[in-house]
């Protein structure tokens, strides 16, 4: 079994990348890959590639997970969701999920 390691969506809040940095996650930005401005269907091959799960606040996503597309997991918020809602429900997955029982599933914060 692998911990989990996460690749964060275009959208998502500096706050939140820092944040869950600081608290020992192992979390990659889309600004970090060089992939702004890439597709959804690159950002997803990439995080498969990775063995990352994808990290959105855009419905997108799961629009594209409902279609059978493979992935590694994929956890999704609304935007507006609150920072330290989204740093401890990411943390909380990421402590007691390994990288294996997420992929091909969707959590929801």
């Amino acid at each position: 079994m692998s911990k989990i390691k996460v690749y964060a969506d275009e959208h998502v809040s500096w706050a939140i990348i820092n944040g869950l940095r600081q608290r020992g996650v192992d979390i990659l930005s889309v600004a970090d890959a060089g992939l702004l401005g890439a597709s959804d269907e690159t950002h997803l091959t990439f995080a498969i590639r990775e063995n990352r799960v994808m990290f959105t606040q855009d419905t997108d996503f799961l629009r594209i997970a409902a279609a059978n597309t493979e992935h590694a997991g994929i956890v999704y918020t609304p935007q507006h969701t609150a920072i330290q809602r989204i740093i401890a429900g990411l943390l909380l997955i990421t402590e007691i999920l390994e990288a294996e029982e997420i992929a091909g599933k969707i959590e929801f914060l």
